[in-house]
């Protein structure tokens, strides 16, 4: 006993040290581009790395905001107040991920429940198509997304980017999974008392999925905040771009400016964060037990 308690430790302690290395390993470049937003231009360029600056400054940023300016928003036929570029392209980063986020995990969550409890003609060839789909890269479709979105006349709108995400193949998956583990009894004796279909879904089917859809709203913020392809390609208009293309359109009128770079780097990593900080519980739940069928 002295001897497996023995190794119990070990290999405890010895876990303990890969996750606290490999932590560091993550972190370390989040930490990096922290610190370099705030570093003089001397100490980015020096030849020798330097892990803490020798100075903070807000240089980088004052330039970010300094660079170009934008309305703060625009309807039809009124244009808002005018604010620095990258507080607008911020701006649309988080409209069009939250949106994004929103969209496609009611739109998961309701397909999810009706392909896991709902017994009909085709289900399984439906269910059998979005797996296929999972499969299928975003280029193969993306002339067809683009006529789409012309057609629609939502081309170089956030809407363009928005719309194509709602129906994301990953999602229906994992909320079919947690459908799953739903008891049947249970929505039985709540058609038994009169609910409807809609009050069903939202009074015990939702509850039941919260730790599904927590994971499925990070999955889906961070696919939609990091697409930068389907970004580049349906949006035109400067006021429209998001954070990462705003970025790369100031490194295209200049020479490459590493400090504006991790200045916009560092403004697009808050909201990630924040996301994950609110969701993480969730997420954690959602990862312990997708994977478990009750």
């Amino acid at each position: 006993m002295k001897i497996q308690s023995g190794r119990s430790r070990a290999y405890k302690i010895f876990s303990i040290v890969v996750l606290v290395i490999l932590a560091i390993l993550f972190l370390f470049p989040l930490y990096w581009i922290l610190t370099g937003a705030f570093k003089p231009a001397q100490d980015i360029y020096n030849p020798d790395p330097v892990f803490w600056p020798t100075e903070w400054v807000a240089t980088n940023f004052q330039n970010l905001f300094k660079k170009r300016t934008a309305p703060l928003f625009s309807l039809v036929g009124l244009e808002g107040p005018v604010a620095p570029a990258a507080f607008r392209w911020l701006v649309n980063s988080v409209f069009m991920a939250v949106m994004s986020m929103l969209l496609t995990c009611i739109t998961a969550a309701m397909a999810g429940y009706a392909l896991a409890k709902k017994r009909f003609v085709g289900r399984a060839i439906l269910f059998s198509l979005i797996v296929c789909a999972m499969a299928l890269p975003k280029q193969v479709i993306l002339i067809p997304l683009l006529k789409e979105m012309s057609a629609l006349k939502l081309y170089d709108s956030l809407w363009a980017v928005i719309f194509p995400t709602v129906g994301w193949p990953f999602g229906v998956f994992l909320m079919k999974q947690f459908s799953e583990s739903i008891p049947g009894e249970i929505l039985e004796a709540t058609r038994i008392d009169g609910a409807s279909e809609a009050k069903t879904f939202i009074t015990v089917v939702l509850p039941m999925v919260k730790p599904g859809i927590g994971a499925l709203a990070i999955f889906t913020f961070i696919n939609a905040w990091n697409d930068y392809f389907m970004q580049l390609v349906m949006l035109a208009s400067g006021e429209n771009y998001t954070i990462a293309l705003g970025i790369a359109t100031l490194q295209a009128e200049t020479s490459i400016d590493m400090g504006l770079l991790m200045a916009g780097a560092a403004l697009a990593s808050i909201p990630i964060i924040t996301v994950f900080l609110i969701f993480q519980k969730y997420f954690t739940q959602g990862i312990t037990m997708g994977a478990v069928k009750g």
